[in-house]
This record gives structure tokens, C-alpha cells and sequence, in this order.
């Protein structure tokens, strides 16, 4: 680890805080310099902010999945000593277990701590700044085992978090910012059902049944194109009153031009004196 051309020396500012940030890729701030840090010391970082408390056998199987234990450890300890070489080093050992120190903030937690205030029933007036970051990947071009399983998890995450906001906003009539969050999460994953309904719902709760419905078929077209699927039952029951006159216009005569019958002519109807 190295310090950034404006990085105070060892000493100054013992109180500076340190950040960390995975989403979008690794930085380490100390204060607002970056701090340089090698690709294989950055992965023990990343994981002890994912995992906190983590303990080294954990640590050393995760990390170097692919070797025995004992020359796991080995290169966990050689990684740890590189670590405390450096002054700005965040590491924190207790025992057996590793762990960032206190002064650290790592992005991941901001928008973890958001999800649980959100799904606790909070007021989500502050999730702005955070939906912002989440919006980036964890680590990109990164491709361990235990990445992607991070990955995905804060991906569920974020998308839960944003249809959960969504339907706060709608109940409490605030449609503009229901929509916002709602187009957010379909943009996150264009497939997924949840958020296309929740844009039905708002433009229905709005008066807009143009906007319902075209909403509606369009996921159902790219639902039919990418998947060869339908839309759930439970997204179609949301249109069913604004297109049931549709429906039966289409299916009922009387709401179509009437075409007069043919009249059918019998042996009856011939006069057979005018032969």
C-alpha cells in the first residue's frame, strides 16, 4: 500500500476517516487521498469489508480456494504482514477473527443499512444519494467465487429496496417519485415482473390508462420476444376492468358494423306461373 501524492504522513490527522469503497470498482481513501493498493492486497480488503469478523481459516479458504489449507494460511499471514507494513493500513486482528477498523466506512454498508430502514418502514426521503451508488456493481472484472455471490446478493438487494420504495411512494400518492424509483428497478433488470407492474399500478392510480396500457404490452412483447413467455395472471388481473370494454367490444356484434344477411330463397318463393 502506498499513499496518493497529496496523503498526509504517518501521524497527521490520527482521526482522519477511511473509506472504502467496492461498488464500482476498489478505491481506499484515507481522508480524500487515495491510497494505492496492490490487486492481490486489495482482494483480502474487499472480502474482510464484506465479510466482517471473518475468521483467518475462512478468510484463507475463500481467498485461495484452490490450495491446502496450511499454504493458504501461509499466504494469508504473508498478506496480513504486507498489510500492517503500511501506516493507513484499516485491518484490525482479535484472536482469531479480522476485521476493518472502527474508523472505516465501506460503501456496501451504506447501502445495506438504506434497504433494512427502508423495508423497516422508514422514511426513505434519504435513499437518494445511496440508489445513486447502487446503481454500480460490486467490484466489476472481478470474478471469485465468493464475488459473485456478493454480487448477486446486493443486485436482489438494491432491486427489492427500489420496488419497495416505489410502493411507499404510491401509497402515499406521491406518483412521480413511485415511478422514478419503479423505472429504476426495471432498468436494474428489464425481465423482471415486479417493477413493470408496479408502473401499471402508478399510471392506473394517476387516471392514465393509455400509459397502464402501454406499459403493459410492451413488457408483454418483450416478455413474448426474449422468453417466449406471458405475462403472470397477477399483472394481467391489474388491467382487467380498463380493458374489458375492449375486450367486449371486440367480441360483440353490436359493437361492430352490422352486415345485413343474405336472404335465403327457397323452391317456395320461385312463381312458377311466370314460366
Amino acid at each position: 500500500m502506498a499513499a496518493g501524492p497529496s496523503m498526509p504522513t504517518a501521524g497527521d490527522r490520527p482521526g482522519t476517516l477511511i473509506r472504502l469503497h467496492l461498488l464500482g470498482g476498489f478505491r481506499l481513501l484515507h481522508g480524500n487521498a487515495p491510497v494505492v493498493v496492490p490487486r492481490g492486497l486489495q482482494r483480502v480488503l474487499a472480502l474482510v469489508g464484506l465479510r466482517p469478523g471473518t475468521t483467518r481459516s475462512h478468510l484463507a479458504g475463500l481467498l485461495w480456494p484452490d490450495n491446502p489449507e496450511e499454504r493458504a494460511l501461509s499466504s494469508l499471514r504473508t498478506a496480513l504482514w504486507r498489510l500492517r507494513q503500511d501506516p493507513y493500513c484499516p485491518l484490525h486482528t482479535s484472536g482469531d477473527t479480522i476485521r476493518l477498523g472502527p474508523a472505516v466506512q465501506v460503501d456496501v454498508d451504506g447501502l445495506v443499512g438504506m434497504a433494512a430502514r427502508v423495508r423497516d418502514g422508514d422514511d426513505p426521503s434519504t435513499a437518494t444519494t445511496v440508489l445513486a451508488k447502487g446503481r454500480h456493481d460490486l467490484l466489476p472484472g472481478w470474478y471469485d467465487d465468493w464475488v459473485l455471490a456478493e454480487r448477486e446478493r446486493l443486485r436482489q438487494l438494491r432491486l427489492h429496496m427500489l420496488e419497495e420504495l416505489a410502493d411507499h411512494y404510491l401509497t402515499a400518492g406521491r406518483h412521480g417519485e413511485a415511478l422514478e424509483a419503479a423505472l429504476e428497478a426495471m432498468a436494474a433488470e428489464p425481465l423482471r415482473e415486479t417493477p413493470h407492474r408496479l408502473v401499471v399500478r402508478i399510471h392506473l392510480a394517476e387516471g392514465n390508462a393509455f400509459e397502464a396500457v402501454h406499459a403493459f404490452y410492451v413488457y408483454r412483447d418483450l416478455l413474448r420476444r426474449e422468453l417466449r413467455l406471458e405475462p403472470s395472471a397477477t399483472m394481467t388481473a391489474l388491467l382487467d376492468e380498463t380493458l374489458r370494454p375492449i375486450r367486449q367490444a371486440s367480441r360483440d356484434p353490436r359493437g361492430r358494423r352490422q352486415v345485413p344477411p343474405t336472404p335465403r330463397v327457397t323452391r317456395t318463393d320461385i312463381d312458377v306461373t311466370g314460366r
